[in-house]
């Protein structure tokens, strides 16, 4: 395989690709173990959907009916660009006897439509609106997976780890709020073998972009110089961009910065006292003179008063892990989580805060098992004297390097 997110690359012969999946479908169903020909993506989603104790045999288990579907469809961000997946995807899946399919990024299906004979044939999986269709409920497969892992997928034939799913080929995309890049859901496309082919692909990703130029057009981002960018995670002092500057901030200054980014309704000036403070003699005219110094760096317009806040947008990669978390995408949190939370601070509020985001990553790691995830976790140096991560790892990979460090940290605490 030439690119590891296609499954069916240029000159591939799909009957023989077809055999060779079956076997190692069987292989893992009945062993556990990947052969070398399954794709690293799909033999992770396996894994995962194995930990998650999902059956191959199993089906979608429908969520939403009648009118608590259509309600909640109608107020779904994706909503207003239904007209776009049509309008871009509706002939080529009638035309092609495929299917256009919308999920939430739970993994729900929102809008299934396409080809008659097409929807008939996938009623008999519940491939149909208000399914769920989860990694964590139904294995792989292209929707599922894709919000899973946030970034487009492709799944082919035997790939699928429900094995009535793998007549079927998909190919899916995620789609995010443009302001905010909170994942809204993903954009599918699903149908038989003519599907596996690499275009397919790029096709599906370059609908949920012009999606998100729509989402965007319709809810317009405010310009880039009015937007701050604030980086604080692994860092002692944030890194902001603003305006095209890039400024480091102070400690003070960056604990403020974090506060305020989260919370966008603003804070008072007691309710600052309490979150950065820990001796409660410190009087509310120190908190003011740090204020205005930071709004003196800032600019005009940009720190608000009474409550304090920021007048201007602001995304912080505090946020896009906590978005990311929520939203079940643990390989992408991990993959955006730098470090601690300004880890040399003592603020009472960003110490929690800190703790909260590191114990729900851990949390998220221990569940699901992934050994690369974890072993991820345990090389970065705060997570190195993680023990309940080394016991995780020792559970999924239990190499002998595994297992001796495991062992030296646990005679270390018990010492």
């Amino acid at each position: 395989m030439t690119d590891p997110w296609v499954a069916l690359n240029a000159g591939a012969d799909p009957v023989e690709r077809v055999r060779v999946l079956r076997r190692a479908h069987e292989t893992f169903t009945e062993a556990g173990t990947v052969s070398r020909p399954v794709r690293s993506v799909v033999a992770d989603s396996w894994r995962r959907s194995a930990r998650a104790g999902v059956g191959p045999d199993g089906s979608a288990r429908v969520e939403l009916t009648d009118g608590d579907l259509g309600s909640y469809r109608a107020d779904h961000p994706l909503a207003p660009v239904m007209p776009l997946f049509r309008e871009l995807m509706g002939t080529f899946a009638s035309d092609g006897e495929h299917l256009l399919a919308v999920c939430d990024a739970q993994g729900r299906l929102l809008w299934v439509e396409g080809h008659p004979g097409t929807r008939q044939k996938a009623d008999g999986m519940n491939f149909v609106p208000g399914a769920r269709w989860a990694e964590s409920a139904m294995g792989t497969n292209a929707p599922g997976t894709a919000v899973a892992l946030d970034r487009p997928v492709q799944v082919f034939a035997a790939e699928h780890f429900s094995r009535r799913v793998q007549p079927w080929t998909c190919a899916a995309a995620p789609v995010h709020d443009p302001r905010t890049g909170r994942l809204l859901g993903a954009v599918d496309i699903t149908g038989g073998d003519g599907l596996a082919h690499p275009h397919s692909l790029g096709f599906v990703q370059a609908v949920a972009r012009a999606a998100e130029s729509q989402l965007a057009l319709l809810t317009p981002i405010p310009a880039a110089t009015d937007t701050l960018q604030l980086t604080a995670l692994g860092r002692d002092e944030a890194l902001l961009v603003s305006g095209g500057r890039k400024l480091r901030l102070s400690r003070r200054h960056s604990e403020l910065l974090v506060l305020l980014s989260l919370h966008p309704e603003g804070l008072t000036g007691d309710e600052l006292l309490c979150s950065l403070y820990e001796d409660e003699s410190v009087t509310p005219v120190t908190l003011r003179a740090e204020l205005a110094r930071l709004r003196r760096l800032l600019g005009a317009g940009v720190l608000g008063s009474r409550p304090y806040r920021l007048a201007v947008p602001v995304e912080s990669d505090v946020a896009v892990v906590e978005r990311r978390l929520a939203a079940g995408a643990i390989t992408a949190a991990v993959s955006r989580y730098a470090g601690p939370l300004l880890p040399g601070s003592q603020a009472p509020a960003v110490v929690r805060l800190r703790r909260r985001l590191a114990d729900g990553l851990r949390a998220a790691l221990v569940s699901g098992g992934d050994p690369d995830l974890l072993a991820c976790w345990v090389q970065a140096s705060w997570g190195e004297d993680d023990l309940d991560v080394w016991r995780a790892l020792t559970a999924v990979r239990p190499t002998a390097p595994v297992r001796a460090r495991l062992a030296e940290l646990e005679a270390e605490q018990s010492a």
